[in-house]
């Protein structure tokens, strides 16, 4: 199947029971048993180990990204987490410098007692990123396009140097979902989502995905996610199996209206710096052509002026931009990276990354392009 028919057939089959052409909602803590021991159906006993409806979300999440099995949690952090645990005291971890607030967060914070060592380069050196790994190396974690900044990295050319050294690969391919970019069919061996974005798509749920090349390291993963129980409700579930039908249309227009939006600001007079990849101003642009399908809706900038305040101005202004956390829904969105998707980040820290005082993110949505330029004109004016 080619995609646009895979994320409404890939991995799925009508209700066994009734023929329902659409999953029926499984909102069920526990199964009946005849006989102690054996179940009605062999996978279905306790719904922390599995429920229909989040079955079907995974078998969908493992067609649309072309893994062996897919693992569906309650946030993309569960997610993440739930991958970190299988490490120990003494392992290393070598991640790309620019990520997601929350994801850094969890590597400084959460696990800074753990004895996991975390290295953060920046992944376009691969010299550098190379000379890193040693005996204890066990994975390299990776974000392309990156939040908020744009940056790319080349996930084949990572992937040949985790191959030499028998290390895991894992991409958090959020921002460019599997529409636009497969990262195991370029060699990694695991995909991160947060399925509260683009995936779900409609800003009502929060939820996480792994993706597993390997059966193998897949129900190891499962094990981990049933003994630790961040799973994904049915109705959650039911709602980004929903999402995920529609995700080849939304992708087309989200790629479309960002496009647009980021010429418009890139030749705007009060901004200084557009971050996309779908410009040629870019420095990865050529990278975006390679591995990317198009280049996306997120979309990222600076003023001329340098100042917090015309971001601010900017930011409570805008009226069809709505200000608020997350991203990838079918409405436009507005962030302020330093207090609030990055605000865990050190001042320092996010300074060295690039994220200054002034940068602001697009999430740009589906609506009318029009009406979206319209909106920023008179937010920036």
């Amino acid at each position: 199947m080619k995609f646009n028919t895979k994320v409404i057939h890939g991995g799925q089959k009508h209700d066994a029971s009734t023929g329902a052409v659409m999953t029926p909602i499984y909102q069920t803590s526990t199964f009946a048993q005849p006989s102690p021991g054996k179940p009605i159906h062999p996978d279905y006993e306790y719904a922390r180990s599995a429920n229909p409806t989040r079955t079907a979300l995974e078998n969908a999440l493992a067609s649309i990204e072309n893994g062996a099995r897919g693992l569906a949690f309650s946030s993309g952090l569960a997610a993440t987490d739930c991958l970190i645990r299988t490490f120990k005291s003494g392992d290393e971890i070598i991640a790309m410098d620019d990520l997601y607030g929350g994801t850094y967060r969890m590597f400084t914070n959460i696990y800074k007692d753990s004895g996991i060592v975390f290295h953060f380069v920046d992944m376009n050196d691969l010299d550098k990123f190379e000379s890193l790994i040693n005996e204890n190396t066990k994975l390299v974690w990776l974000e392309t396009p990156t939040n908020p900044l744009m940056k790319l990295a080349d996930i084949a050319a990572i992937a040949e140097i985790t191959k030499k050294h028998n290390l895991l690969f894992a991409v958090d391919n959020t921002f460019a979902t599997p529409y636009l970019q497969k990262p195991l069919d370029l060699g990694a061996d695991i995909v991160m989502h947060s399925a509260t974005k683009y995936l779900g798509g409609h800003s009502d749920l929060i939820a996480g995905a792994l993706i597993i090349k390997d059966a193998d390291l897949g129900k190891k993963l499962h094990f981990q996610q049933f003994a630790t129980g961040a799973i994904l409700g049915p109705m959650d579930s039911f709602l980004v199996l929903r999402g995920i039908k529609t995700l080849h249309l939304r992708m087309q227009r989200h790629c479309e209206n960002g496009q647009k939006v980021a010429e418009f600001l890139e030749n705007h007079a009060k901004v200084k710096t557009v971050y996309y990849p779908g410009l040629q101003s870019h420095p990865f642009h050529d990278l975006a052509k390679k591995q990317m399908k198009a280049f996306g809706g997120m979309v990222s900038f600076t003023f001329k002026s340098g100042k917090k305040n015309d971001a601010i101005s900017f930011l409570e202004k805008i009226k069809l931009f709505t200000l608020a956390e997350s991203l990838g829904g079918v409405e436009s969105l507005a962030n302020h990276p330093i207090v609030m998707s990055h605000a865990s980040v050190p001042g320092k820290k996010r300074l060295e990354l690039g994220i200054t005082d002034d940068l602001v993110r697009l999430s740009v949505g589906i609506e009318d392009i029009e009406d979206l330029l319209e909106d920023l004109e008179q937010a920036l004016s």
